[in-house]
């Protein structure tokens, strides 16, 4: 039986290329779903191409902003505007286009880059610069600090000091009891729960599990979506969350995605594809949602985007791009089916236990063959063009996600869409070649060879002949200065010496990455230094903003 015609059609959202098999599709309600899938290839010879009946989706297709991402800047911008004016003695308010957006990128790192990431927002805010921000995006470690804050509906409104407090009593207590036989009994109850729920359970599920208990004095009900409470008013800065999907039997190197978490939606960079972030692991079909599970607690999107390994990804910036230079040519590649052996070993070498595993939203669609030359899309090199010899990849039944540390330690590619329109970023921990390799508009990043044997504490990165490149302030994270400053300006006494003295990066350093327990000291002085990075550049981070708003006024002109 043919579905009704309404129920046949193709999402018409200009410029999209992610297609279906063909580009239509049928409602799986209406019978069986291989019935459909069978219907809907069949009714490839009656495409209808002027049909606009998209709006019955369940899922968004482009890659604008979605509309509440679109109010929410609105209602920032007034934040924004308001604070501007207070820090640099404005005679009148900033205009609408005026107003410059800030975005903080995060890099991973543990208890690290948590207690790093509370020093460096204490510090904007001691300089009144917190309202400065529009986008904080983190992975791994600084995604602990981002759920911990957004909590409180209205944290950057308010002293920070009972969040940090929480945290340092989180980062100090013993950890052993994550490992007790009641604690272990609550692993079991919640992930049988989950599997009851319909959801694939994992080690990284699990992992999440113990997340909860090393940041949590008991159970976390805090759910993703509950975090839009925080951004009602545009009071704080909207929170990012990224991850890296992956595919068995493929290597990091030769397959990833990025995937962005936000309090509004979760969506694939590559495709334009986004889901509400409520239905994230629900089940889907052609865009429709055919089973809607229960949203995840947060501590079990804390195990997709946390590493629980050492980061290898370093090394995958030095491959030679992937994406030819023209879309209609491939590179000729030879294709031998493997052996049983040859698989084996591939399965041995390329299985990750730290996988989580979520239903695919994308299921039941397929690239278009000639996506890349749809005008919308970004010719990242992570944009790979999912080929084999003659034939497109199919979507897979689930997504496997890890954290992003696995290919790189940055957060950034979120805040490069060029529809956020980031005018300054203040990248905290390291800097990479990444962007310059992806054609990214980035500045180019020039250290000498000194800086390069000891960073200083901020560098400010700017090309204004290259259109759409952010200014750039980063901060790596070093004691430099704070050996001997205990406050910009108030030098040290002998007494105080010791202080300033904190092992960021030898192997016996306390603030290592697989590091669970700080002693109060460790978590005051690594808070401290954070602090200081910020407040003793705070010149260099008010001349990126003064100039961002003078390209903003100087465009508009």
């Amino acid at each position: 039986v043919m579905p009704p015609a309404s129920r046949v059609t193709r999402p018409p959202v200009p410029g999209r290329w992610v297609e279906g098999f063909p580009p239509q599709r049928c409602s799986p309600l209406e019978g069986d779903i291989d019935m459909g899938v069978l219907i809907c290839k069949i009714c490839a010879c009656f495409y209808l191409s002027n049909c606009s009946c998209h709006q019955d989706l369940d899922m968004r297709f482009g890659f604008d902003l979605c509309s509440e991402e679109m109010a929410f800047l609105g209602k920032r911008k007034r934040y924004v505007a308001s604070a501007l004016k207070n820090v640099f003695h404005l005679q009148q308010d900033l205009q609408d286009h005026e107003v410059p957006v800030v975005a903080i990128i995060t890099t991973g790192g543990g208890l690290k880059s948590m207690t790093g990431l509370y020093g460096s927002l204490m510090g904007l805010k001691k300089l009144n610069l917190l309202d400065c921000v529009t986008y904080i995006s983190g992975l791994s470690g600084t995604t602990w600090t981002m759920a911990n804050l957004y909590r409180d509906a209205y944290w950057s409104q308010k002293d920070l000091d009972s969040h940090i407090g929480e945290a340092q009593k989180q980062a100090t207590k013993c950890k052993m009891g994550c490992f007790s036989m009641d604690r272990m009994k609550y692993y079991n109850k919640q992930l049988c729960q989950r599997k009851e729920e319909g959801y694939r359970t994992s080690f990284i599920d699990l992992w999440g599990l113990m997340i909860e208990y090393l940041l949590n004095d008991g159970k976390d009900p805090h759910k993703l979506s509950e975090q839009q409470e925080a951004l009602c008013d545009g009071q704080n800065p909207l929170p990012i969350y990224v991850s890296v999907s992956v595919r068995d039997s493929y290597s990091t190197n030769d397959f990833k995605e990025w995937v962005e978490f936000t309090p509004y939606e979760v969506g694939l960079l590559k495709y334009g594809a986004f889901i509400r972030t409520e239905h994230f692991g629900s089940e889907f079909f052609m865009g429709r949602l055919l089973k809607k599970l229960p949203e995840s607690r947060i501590c079990y999107l804390q195990g997709d985007v946390l590493r629980c390994l050492e980061e290898v990804g370093e090394k995958s910036l030095n491959e030679d791009p992937v994406l030819p230079t023209r879309p209609h040519e491939l590179r000729t590649r030879m294709y031998t089916p493997p052996g049983p052996l040859s698989s084996a070993l591939r399965g041995a070498l390329t299985d990750r236990f730290s996988v989580a595993q979520h239903h695919n939203f994308l299921k039941g669609y397929q690239l278009h063959n000639n996506y890349l030359e749809n005008k919308h899309f970004c010719r990242w090199k992570d944009t790979v063009l999912d080929s084999r010899p003659n034939q497109l990849m199919q979507n897979s039944d689930h997504l496997g996600m890890i954290d992003a540390g696995f290919f790189i330690n940055t957060s950034s590619p979120p805040l490069l869409r060029p529809q956020r329109e980031v005018d300054v970023i203040i990248y905290l921990n390291k800097a990479y070649k990444y962007y310059s390799e992806q054609k990214i508009p980035f500045p180019k990043i020039s250290l000498t060879d000194e800086d390069k044997k000891n960073l200083k504490e901020c560098y400010l990165f700017q090309d204004s002949d290259l259109p759409g490149c952010p200014i750039v302030i980063f901060l790596p994270l070093v004691n430099d200065t704070f050996q001997e400053y205990k406050a910009p300006g108030v030098k040290r006494c002998c007494s105080e010496m010791e202080e300033g003295q904190l092992d960021l990066t030898s192997r016996f350093s306390p603030y290592c990455m697989f590091s669970v327990r700080y002693t109060d000291e460790n978590y005051r002085r690594l808070l401290n230094l954070s602090e200081y990075n910020i407040l003793n550049n705070s010149q260099m981070i008010m001349q990126a903003l003064q100039i961002a708003m003078q390209r903003r006024m100087r465009n508009m002109c």
